[in-house]
């Protein structure tokens, strides 16, 4: 599925240039921009170009797409962090996702609570 098909996304109008975004990075797969409401000193969404619901559903239709999207998450983390760094995608409303469009929350910049 590509951007086009899913006018109404708003990731999909971020990558589109529609919507504005501070991106801080990106290729030719995907886009890194800063999250809204920050939840770490460095907040930053990484999402593919492509829209895909969901990680589960990315990872199927393009295993090489999600490998990206690690990959620019990495590089991110190493140029705005110390390269120490978390990566959450959130799959599914119970489990926090609110925008329909694959993404990777990483979050870095200090030190972060941990799970017990």
């Amino acid at each position: 599925m590509t951007s086009s098909d899913s006018p109404d996304c708003l990731f999909c109008k971020i990558v589109a240039g529609e919507i504005p975004a501070d991106v801080v990075e990106s290729s030719d797969t995907a886009i890194a921009f800063r999250d809204i409401a920050p939840k770490a000193p460095v907040h930053v969404l990484v999402a593919p170009k492509e829209h895909y619901p969901d990680v589960p559903a990315f990872a199927a239709s393009d295993p090489e797409g999600l490998a990206s999207v690690i990959a620019l998450a990495d590089g991110v983390a190493s140029e705005l962090g110390d390269g120490q760094y978390r990566l959450i995608f959130n799959t599914g409303p119970k489990a926090g996702q609110t925008i329909f469009h694959v993404h990777a929350h990483l979050l870095a910049g200090g030190e972060l609570p941990g799970f017990a």
